[in-house]
């Protein structure tokens, strides 16, 4: 069954879960701490790390951003880089809402660029095409106004395993995830200087948090250290 045709089916059901479900689950703020950093640390060569997103890049459930994705990574990349950085996230961005911030601001060149985004384009109306064209527009955006040289992204996750949402709802997201998931990766692959993280999400309790929506600090750091190894494979830091 494809998500279309589960939208058409069973509509009602899944709007009603929706709106049912936004209400009860607990909305967890952002991480609380420092958005950017100067050359903190580092002996290797000079790394300018951007990471941007949605609530899971702004380090929702985890309490500082030190325990989130930013501070994990930026952590993680220290000992062999000497890093600049800076955070650009919000709660409830999707892709559309991404690119309207980034044009928005202020250019400024990065090397590197970490994207988690895609959970609200997935509970959005957008469809898989139109996911895909607005990824790539962003592409192009990272690579030309701001001059970033490798692009990571995060997958969407795998909703359908989200303890917050009832099913069907939690299956019909999942579909939708899956699907948006496959062409993120089709068009990654095309691309030389983007790469698509190989997360391995495993429905552990203590990988999400207290609202069954977002990453715990345990799962932020394991995505942490796979965005930093995959950004050492390609920086190729000079042996310390």
């Amino acid at each position: 069954m494809t998500d279309v045709f589960a939208k058409v089916a069973l509509g009602p059901l899944l709007l009603a879960q929706g709106l049912y479900t936004r209400w009860v689950t607990p909305k967890l703020p952002e991480a609380d701490g420092p958005r950017q950093g100067g050359q903190v640390c580092g002996q290797g060569p000079a790394l300018r790390l951007l990471i941007l997103g949605d609530s899971a890049a702004a380090g929702v459930g985890a309490l500082t951003q030190d325990e989130a994705i930013a501070g994990r990574l930026v952590a993680g990349l220290t000992a062999d880089f000497e890093l600049s950085w800076q955070l650009l996230a919000q709660s409830g961005l999707d892709s559309q809402q991404l690119l309207e911030l980034l044009q928005a601001g202020p250019a400024q060149p990065f090397d590197v660029a970490l994207v988690s985004i895609g959970v609200n384009d997935v509970t959005g109306t957008i469809d898989a095409a139109q996911w895909q064209a607005r990824i790539s527009r962003l592409i192009e955006l990272l690579s030309e106004r701001f001059e970033v040289g490798h692009i990571v992204f995060l997958p969407v996750p795998p909703m359908q395993l989200f303890p917050a949402l009832p099913q069907p709802l939690r299956w019909y997201l999942g579909l939708r995830a899956r699907r948006f998931n496959s062409v993120l990766a089709e068009l990654l692959a095309a691309k030389a200087h983007c790469s698509l993280l190989a997360a391995r999400f495993q429905p552990a309790a203590n990988l999400m948090a207290g609202d069954g929506f977002h990453p715990s600090p345990v799962l932020y750091r394991i995505l942490a250290e796979e965005a930093a190894q995959v950004i050492r494979q390609r920086r190729q830091p000079a042996p310390r």
